[in-house]
């Protein structure tokens, strides 16, 4: 049975140059219903619309990364808005606030970020959004804009993440959940109402136990789903098919697949 959503992930990455093609063309053979492919800039935007456009069970997401703050200098909302005529278009994202590397961008993070909230609210499409360590001020304008859509990768508190359930928001877990020291994640995989968990890879990235350091791709979800099920006592097909149909849910594709 096809019961993998993956809610995000990001073959246009170089780390799938070589084989690219093989990978996507057998997805499905492991279990995969659907993959959303994330746009981190526009190049990445118009890439992830290409692999939208080959394969009937990808479906693409466009936006610019908060690292990518050079994209202020150019017209990146009006490209985005054509961008977004495409119908394999589903969301605006990813989008967000990353301090990790430091706070030297914080202005242009967040007029970046809050021209493509207001783009996405425009466009009635939901949001993938960014937050690494960031987590007051992304909680700040998501409470001000209020869009629908997830956060990925989602690395905050139980509390936090109740927070954004409340405003209709989903929550994002990846292979984050498997990592020894991952408390966070854990706490709120064990916790969140089911109706508001969605699973992801980021592949290439954020690979889970046991493969990870490894090349990360959706077939790999089954071992987030697997420990997720042991945390919350329940079977694996269970919550992949509860997540698949939330996901579906949240990017608006009731009959289109």
């Amino acid at each position: 049975m096809r019961l993998i959503f993956d809610s995000h992930a990001h073959y246009d990455d170089e780390a799938f140059n070589e084989d690219r093609i093989d990978i996507l063309k057998n997805l499905p053979e492991k279990g995969i219903f659907c993959v959303v492919n994330v746009g981190t800039c526009i190049e990445t935007s118009k890439k992830a619309i290409e692999i939208a456009s080959t394969y009937d069970y990808i479906w693409a997401s466009i936006g610019i990364h908060p690292t990518y703050t050079n994209e202020l200098k150019t017209e990146f909302i009006d490209k985005l808005k054509e961008l977004a005529k495409d119908e394999k278009v589903v969301a605006i994202g990813e989008i967000g606030l990353d301090y990790h590397y430091g706070k030297e961008t914080v202005n242009e993070q967040k007029e970046m970020f809050e021209k493509q909230l207001e783009l996405a609210i425009e466009l009635d499409k939901p949001v993938i959004i960014h937050n690494r360590e960031a987590h007051l001020d992304t909680m700040a304008l998501l409470k001000k804009y209020k869009p629908k859509g997830v956060v990925h990768c989602f690395s905050g508190s139980l509390e936090m993440a109740n927070e954004l359930i409340k405003q209709g928001m989903y929550i994002g877990l990846g292979g984050a959940v498997t990592f020894k020291n991952a408390k966070n994640p854990v706490n709120v995989a064990q916790n969140i109402p089911l109706e508001y968990m969605v699973l992801e890879t980021d592949a290439p990235y954020m690979t889970p136990v046991p493969f990870r350091g490894k090349r990360c791709d959706s077939s790999h979800i089954q071992f987030t789903a697997q420990k997720i099920a042991e945390l919350r006592g329940m079977d694996v097909e269970k919550l992949l098919e509860i997540t698949k149909n939330n996901a579906i849910k949240l990017f608006r594709l009731e009959g289109k697949m």
